[in-house]
């Protein structure tokens, strides 16, 4: 961003519209890019006398103060001296103690005295006494990111910054919401999503079209007060919106105690010059942190997702903490082209201590949404549990943290469910056409659990185990494998049939191993 006082907008019509930098200023930024590297080796005050005399000349002063800002960034100043300056001053003012000085020639005297305590002339004692002031450090380095039109833009970007800097409202669309959501979040941001009239269909012109769904960043001076911070955050926000293909932004602006509409939109020429966007989210509280944790090292058939696809909630959307996804196949889609339950997903909220609208707003999101299974952890101190469930959701409460227990113990419950809708799709009878297949790979390629195969008939098939075989193989096991043989021989045997259960298959044979310490098993017929 740059200085508030930099600002260069406009405010005609009640607006408030940035004056951006174009072409035609190209010339300007390599003069200032010139300007800072011909100063290489002087003092800043020279440097500034030199950007002063720029400034006269254009014909917008605050535009070269303002690339000349961004510039400051790249260079480096020192203080460029023999001695360090507080030092040389404290035995400046020491020898003027006792020299006494009053005249000129009496400094003189004092300047020598201290220059011959510290081993140096008295001309490099007097340049060091003030050396560090800014105006005299010099410029040792600039190395800019930029060439003139990655200073332009770099401009235009940060005039936009400063320009939100006293948003206390944003309205972003976006080609890419999901990105923007994840940066509101981890700026911590408040926010809430409104769903507009409009198709999000891909635009004319072949680029993505801007979404019909509106986020609305909520500043500061709507919730509690005013403070830098946010309007940092307002800025940083920008960085990600304009990285979107298709992106349009309106934010209200509390101009000196005048309301004004900033209006942006990737038809202005802002740029992302030189920096990635906000990286990925993270947890919005560390409940949930501490939730997803916990929950990744238990082995559930089920993927918990952070931030799903917004859910409709009347006008408006919400954005779900998580949600569950059943697909114990491991699968999207069937190989038989039947749907399972990998599409099936259970949301889940965790609603902790906040304000009171915040508790209101959700509740009313929870009451509006239709034909969604939403699980919500409520902390005990809201007392909203009864509201919760006499929205048809699930409740569980906790106090600090959400139990893993109660939401595997919610989630079994699905999966019986889900399990028995599943087996009551399956026919009658399973035919497989392979001679030998796991009920994994059956269960894969019908979409569906183990589990819900338990009591589904294969005629032509005998189950081992987790294995089915068709009696014509079981025969020729039989004729192969014998009692007496080494077991990883007997294995092989079995792989040629691509069983891997070999200890189910050799019972159904007749044999048990014999182990022979660590040098291996063999057969032996069962008793």
């Amino acid at each position: 961003m740059l200085r508030k006082n930099l600002l260069r907008v406009s405010r005609a019509g009640g607006g408030y519209r940035p004056q951006f930098a174009d072409r035609e200023h190209r010339p300007l930024a390599a003069r200032v890019i010139g300007t800072y590297q011909g100063h290489v080796g002087e003092s800043r005050a020279e440097l500034e006398a030199a950007l002063t005399a720029l400034e006269r000349e254009s014909d917008d002063f605050k535009l070269v103060r303002g690339l000349s800002a961004l510039l400051d960034r790249e260079a480096t100043f020192e203080t460029n001296v023999e001695i360090d300056p507080e030092r040389a001053r404290r035995a400046a003012f020491e020898a003027a103690e006792t020299v006494g000085v009053v005249t000129e020639d009496e400094r003189t005297t004092a300047l020598v005295r201290a220059s011959d305590s510290l081993g140096v002339s008295a001309d490099e004692l007097e340049t060091a006494l003030y050396a560090d002031l800014e105006e005299r450090q010099v410029l040792t380095a600039v190395e800019p990111r930029w060439d003139p039109n990655g200073l332009i833009a770099q401009y235009n970007l940060s005039l936009a910054q400063t320009a939100l800097f006293d948003a206390t409202e944003v309205r972003v669309r976006s080609s890419d919401p999901r990105a923007l959501i994840s940066t509101i979040k981890r700026l911590r941001l408040m926010y809430e999503i409104r769903r507009l009239d409009g198709e999000s269909a891909e635009s004319p012109d072949g680029r993505s079209a801007v979404s019909e769904r509106e986020v609305v960043v909520t500043g500061p001076t709507r919730l509690f007060r005013a403070t830098r911070r946010y309007g940092t955050r307002f800025a940083r926000l920008l960085r990600t919106v304009a990285t979107s293909e298709r992106w349009a932004l309106e934010a209200t602006i509390d101009d000196r105690g005048t309301e004004r509409t900033l209006a942006l939109s990737d038809g202005d020429p802002i740029r992302i010059p030189d920096a990635e966007p906000i990286a990925d989210v993270t947890f919005d509280s560390g409940v949930e942190a501490d939730f997803a944790a916990r929950f990744s090292n238990l082995d559930l058939d089920w993927t918990l997702v952070r931030e799903p696809e917004p859910l409709a909630t009347g006008t408006r959307v919400m954005i779900p903490d998580f949600s569950f996804e059943y697909d114990p196949t491991g699968t999207a889609r069937s190989d038989s082209g039947e749907d399972g339950h990998s599409d099936f997903r259970l949301y889940f909220e965790i609603m902790g201590f906040w304000t009171p609208e915040y508790v209101a707003k959700k509740l009313s999101q929870l009451a509006d949404l239709e034909d969604v299974d939403m699980l919500v952890a409520v902390d005990e101190s809201l007392g909203v549990g009864e509201e919760v469930a006499a929205r048809d959701h699930r409740a569980i409460p906790y106090s600090g943290t959400v139990r893993v227990k109660d939401v595997a113990d919610v989630l079994r419950e699905y999966e019986r469910q889900l399990v028995a809708e599943s087996a009551a799709r399956l026919p009658d009878e399973l035919r497989p056409e392979e001679d030998v297949l796991s009920l994994e790979t059956l269960a894969a390629a019908r979409g569906v659990s183990t589990d819900a195969l338990a009591d589904a008939a294969t005629p032509e098939h005998e189950r081992v185990g987790r294995t089915l075989i068709r009696p014509t193989v079981i025969e020729s096991l039989a004729a192969e494998i014998e009692s007496g043989m080494e077991l990883a021989e007997a294995e092989a045997v079995l792989e040629e049939y691509d069983i891997a259960d070999s200890s189910a298959v050799l019972s159904r044979l007749g044999y048990r191993v014999e182990w022979d310490g660590l040098a291996g098993g063999v057969l032996a017929d069962r008793e």
